[in-house]
């Protein structure tokens, strides 16, 4: 995307921005300081001496400085000065905010360090001459970025930049320009980012201006790069679906092509052969390579004595799945790609995040995660930020394995020392008393740093981390390793207690996590706030720190304290979800549980943070526990719509639709909108067709639960024919069978619903069109439902059958469908000594009537059913030659000996019974007296 142009003259009158323009302007460290000198900055900063009654309430931190900036910029729109049209001082504005925020941007995320003075520069001067002053304006400033309860991090360096960007470019309506919307979108962006957990009111406002922007005409360059962006807040507020959608038209606009495939290679240095590699083969469509040098901070080596610094690919044409890459990539060499443009690397680096945001846990998805980073590094970014953010991700996905780990943690170290070297300012003591940090890795060499330009230039398109949340990152990488004592000593440099107290909570030190955070909240009860033994159990501080809402909640969740959580939620104005969330949960731990004040703390929670995915399905969970199934079926409703793919809540969706209303008489309850119908349009069963549509996406989701499938197997099979989904039926009862079949055995087959399948197979299909003529017959064609439901039973029923004489009388039901007598004589002859052998010692051991009678039933079903009625028929196969075979010429013969044999075995306990006198009733059927 072309660069617009900066306005060649400074101190006179600025154009305003294109309407349609998406891409703010650039700015340079050279134009920013003449930025802040304009006459209109100068006003809208403070600095004239007529605002002095304002400065000193700024000053005494009764003013917030955000505010006032505001103020001063809707005055200055309202009176131009200077013969200066409304336009004119509205795109000053604009540049005047956008200088703050790279600069706030270069400051915290990305370096080097400012050539200014930031609060000699922006501050009035009744304010920049004592740092004392500076550092309570800041924290004012600070505590005014609060929103929802979440507070900003308390020692960001030169917060009044962001300070500014937000008045100006936020704060105040700035109509019309596109470019103006698109900063704005930006501000409340980072703003989110700042904050420690995402908030639905700042969420409201980014999307506002997403749907804005995304209505605009853009060009191909500024298209792709908005869908980017998009991609990267999307991935950032959870919603990873979406994202991958932003990056799949991203890429395709651009007509970027990239695969994840195996190539055969090498891993390791004893490798004798070559193995399939996972590796992402990727090509720009601008074919000329970037016309800057490599940069960026220095690539650790591995230095293992088993990997290889890099995977040895074989050759180009070595991958498993040739045919399945897109002609362009076939020829790549894997072990000489093409560089990639810096907006393709970016989008390769998104889908990454957005992989490791699904399932951040999962082993195969850190797989699939890091030939992404790979690419981009070997592939040698051209910008210094992307190279940069590549190195990130590949240390994020190393940590988690035993050979990796080490460099892992030490790539991250060095990402740190650099951002920390690279941000540092020289009023950094204004605002952090405490010394810099130090690094045992060697400071970054003058050839690992780029200009600010370079690397703000795609700031926007990369999911960028602040200085502070990188060091809390490599913090928690420490725990991770035990190395308790580091990361303990990173939290109290950045003064985040509240980790440091959960750090300590996690290894069950929680006196001490406590002190730590009862410290920030409450007074000392002794003299010495610095005894050790101090618990600070006096009274409450007068003034609470701005993330005390998340004090006390930690304070709750060690103590298991209500009134914790009542107080968060006090102080925060009733605005601090997680304190009802926290609420919610300890109403469930309790014995027994109180279901009724979790379900109004949820509510609570939601009614403030209504995108919070985890809290509509706690929610959802506790209405089904109090089976208001109505209520769980709109939680359940919305936390589908915000994650379309969890599985377990669509689960649950379809078991809260399943008792939405009570059936009557084997149908659903009419609804309201069905009353008004005509009868011959209402569908009787549409509550367990929606249940079943619930059901199968969660099946599709979680394909190998097998409680999922189970609940598809009888919900499909519960609408009565003719309108049973039979498809779903024989797919469910196969995939119980593959999930369970070799822990349960015949367990796992339902046997009514098998029933009802044979039925409808034998008695409710017209077959004529499905049949085709072999040499053993007419056979029913594969594909289609009768030839699904007989591959079910052939293939996995049949050969879980052992115990069962109920699935060898359904299976010779099938035989004799498929006009196979033979067959199914010797089903019933398998179902027989099945149900002999089940209930033989508690007939002919222990003298059990009802076993005895199951045995004389399943032999008169033998005798009668079986031998009497196939044996006589003839074979099947007979080829018209000859007299045809019977299927068995002596089963007068084999029916005599089965009975015969059970009255000897029965002789001893039921000589003369009721059992006994059927059994010689039937004997003398088949001998014909």
């Amino acid at each position: 995307m072309a660069e617009p142009s900066y306005p060649a003259t400074l101190n006179g009158a600025f154009e305003p921005p294109l309407n349609q323009q998406y891409e703010p302007v650039r700015l340079t460290s050279d134009n920013i300081v003449p930025i802040f000198e304009l006459p209109l900055a100068k006003k809208v900063l403070g600095h004239d001496a007529s605002d002095s009654e304002k400065i000193a309430q700024i000053a005494s931190a009764e003013l917030s400085y955000t505010e006032f900036v505001a103020d001063q910029a809707r005055a200055a729109l309202q009176s131009p000065s200077d013969g200066q049209t409304r336009e004119q001082t509205q795109s000053q504005l604009l540049h005047i905010g956008l200088a703050a925020l790279f600069s706030f941007l270069q400051s915290n995320v990305t370096g080097p360090p400012l050539e200014y003075n930031s609060a000699e520069t922006v501050f009035p001067a009744p304010i920049r001459t004592d740092k004392t002053t500076i550092r309570a304006v800041r924290a004012k400033i600070l505590r005014a970025l609060s929103v929802d309860g979440e507070a900003a991090y308390k020692l960001t360096p030169n917060p009044e930049l962001f300070s500014i960007a937000k008045a100006l470019l936020a704060d105040i309506e700035n109509e019309g320009a596109l470019v103006a919307k698109t900063a704005r979108m930006r501000v409340n962006f980072l703003h989110q980012k700042m904050l420690s957990e995402v908030t639905s009111t700042l969420q409201d406002l980014i999307y506002h201006d997403v749907e804005t922007i995304s209505k605009a005409e853009l060009t191909t360059n500024e298209k792709s790069q908005f869908l980017l962006e998009r991609a990267i807040i999307n991935t950032h507020h959870d919603f990873d679906a979406k994202a991958r959608a932003d990056l799949d038209q991203a890429s395709r606009v651009r007509n970027f092509e990239f695969a994840l495939t195996g190539k055969l290679g090498k891993r390791t240095k004893f490798q004798d052969r070559d193995i399939s590699q996972l590796v992402v083969v990727a090509k720009s469509a601008d074919e000329e390579a970037p016309a800057a040098v490599p940069s960026g901070p220095k690539n650790l080596d591995l230095n293992d004595d088993t990997l290889l610094e890099a995977i040895s690919f074989a050759d180009k044409k070595s991958t498993t799945v040739q045919d399945e890459l897109p002609p362009s990539l076939q020829s790549v060499d894997p072990n000489e790609q093409p560089k990639l443009s810096p907006v393709d690397s970016a989008i390769l680096l998104a889908l990454a995040s957005a992989i490791t945001n699904t399932a951040p846990e999962n082993g195969l998805t850190r797989e699939e995660t890091q030939p992404y980073a790979t690419r981009v590094l070997e592939g040698g970014s051209s910008n210094w930020q992307i190279y940069t953010q590549a190195l990130l991700v590949r240390s994020r996905v190393e940590g988690h394995r035993s050979r990796t780990v080490e460099r892992s943690v030490l790539q991250l170290q060095a990402l740190v020392d650099q951002v920390i070297a690279d941000t540092a300012t020289d009023d950094t003591a204004a605002q952090q008393p405490s010394s810099d940090p130090t690094t045992f890795l060697p400071r970054p060499e003058k050839s690992e740093s780029a200009p600010a330009a370079d690397r703000l230039q795609y700031i926007w398109l990369l999911n960028f981390s602040t200085r502070w949340s990188l060091e809390a990152e490599l913090a928690k990488r420490w725990v991770e390793l035990g190395g308790l004592r580091t990361a303990l000593e990173i939290y109290e440099r950045l003064q985040m207690w509240a980790e440091a107290a959960l750090c300590y909570a996690a290894t069950e030190r929680e006196q001490k996590a406590k002190n730590i955070v009862r410290r920030q909240l409450y007074e000392a009860e002794g003299p010495d706030e610095d005894d050790e033994n101090e618990e600070f159990k006096g009274p409450e501080r007068s003034t609470l720190p701005a993330d005390a809402p998340r004090l006390f909640c930690i304070l709750g969740d060690i103590d298991s304290d209500e009134k914790m959580y009542e107080r968060a939620w006090e102080i925060s104005g009733q605005r601090y979800a997680r304190a009802q969330r926290s609420l919610a949960r300890h109403y469930l731990a309790l014995t027994p549980p109180d279901l009724e004040k979790a379900e109004a703390a949820y509510r609570k929670s939601l009614h403030i943070n209504r995108l919070n995915h985890s809290a509509w399905f706690a929610l959802g969970c506790v209405q089904l526990e109090l089976q208001r199934w109505s209520d769980a079926a709109d939680s359940f409703s919305r936390t589908v719509q915000l994650d379309d793919t969890d599985g377990e809540a669509w689960s649950n969706l379809a078991a809260a639709m399943l008792r939405t209303s009570a059936p009557q008489q084997g149908t659903d309850m009419p609804s309201d909108e069905d009353k008004e119908k005509d009868p011959a349009e209402i569908d009787p069963h549409k509550r367990k067709r929606d249940a079943l549509a619930a059901l199968l996406r969660a099946a599709q989701l979680k394909h190998s639960d097998a409680r999922i499938w189970d609940n598809v197997l009888t919900v499909a099979a519960s609408i009565p024919p003719p309108n049973t989904p039979f498809r779903e039926v024989v797919t469910a009862q196969k995939r119980v069978i593959e999930i369970l079949g070799d822990k349960k055995g015949e367990k796992c087959v339902d046997q009514p619903i098998l029933g009802m399948l044979i039925d409808f197979l034998s008695e409710a299909f017209e077959y004529e069109s499905l049949l085709i003529e072999s040499d053993s017959g007419p056979v029913v064609r594969t594909g289609t439902l009768p030839g699904q439901i007989l591959s079910l039973i052939d293939d996995n029923v049949v050969p879980l059958i052992t115990h069962s004489a109920t699935l060898w009388l359904l299976v010779a039901r099938v035989e004799v469908f498929r006009n196979r007598p033979s067959r199914a004589l010797e089903a019933h002859e398998k179902a027989w000594r099945a149900a002999v052998a089940a209930s033989a010692q508690g007939a002919f051991q222990m003298g059990d009537e009802k076993p005895w009678l199951d045995v004389v039933r399943a032999t008169e079903q033998l005798v009668r059913n079986g031998y009497a009625r196939y044996g006589p028929l003839d074979r099947e196969g007979h080829s018209g030659e000859g007299e045809p075979e019977m299927v068995a010429s002596d089963w007068r013969f084999k029916a005599r000996s089965a009975v015969r044999g059970i009255l000897g075995k029965g002789k001893d306990f039921w000589q003369d019974s009721e059992g006994w006198e059927r059994l010689k009733e039937l004997q003398n059927e088949v001998t014909g007296k």
